[in-house]
């Protein structure tokens, strides 16, 4: 008998930048994204309701039972087949397992849609994702040189790729629609 979830996935709202701003305002915290931290919580309310007209899907992650964010996953259709997926936690949420958790849902949801492979972009020296891309079983494909003009700089990227056929998480489902 599997153990009961810990976090359900679902679909972010505006109102989710009100728990998460505390974070994407830390420069600490954003320092690896491709843009500089939010100044104003209006701000971060408009760029997640902004996902509303990109190729992106973005998802809430909560802890069950409950409905405050602690963070979030998104999914960009980049062409048939293939999608590219981010994720960023609170800090007060890291270091529970729940971002390992909470990817782990939306590859599984990615690959029952029919992805044949699923990719995340990150920077060399961002070494809390690369470790868990690695622990999925994402695998180093490639580096992008000066890839990103950032808030700190032209950063290179790495691509890590991890194919439907290489995939076992024993999770089943996915994030609610």
């Amino acid at each position: 008998m599997s153990k009961p979830r810990r976090l359900i996935l679902r679909p972010r709202r505006p109102s989710d930048a009100d728990a998460l701003f505390s974070t994407m305002a830390d420069p600490d915290a954003m320092r690896w994204w491709s843009r500089a931290p939010f100044k104003h919580v209006e701000e971060l309310r408009a760029y997640f309701v902004n996902d509303d007209q990109s190729n992106w899907r973005s998802w809430a992650i909560v802890r069950a039972g409950e409905e405050l964010a602690v963070g979030f996953v998104a999914a960009g259709q980049k062409r048939e087949g293939v999608s590219e997926i981010g994720y960023l936690l609170a800090r007060a949420a890291q270091g529970h397992g729940y971002a390992h958790e909470a990817v782990t849902i939306l590859i599984d949801h990615l690959f029952a849609e029919g992805q044949r492979r699923i990719f995340a972009d990150t920077d060399p020296d961002n070494h809390p994702s690369i470790a868990l891309l690695t622990a999925l079983g994402f695998t180093l494909e490639g580096r992008l040189r000066a890839e990103w003009h950032t808030h700190i700089g032209v950063r290179d990227s790495l691509i890590y790729g991890l194919l439907a056929e290489e995939w076992s998480s024993g999770t089943g489902g996915g994030p609610a629609s």
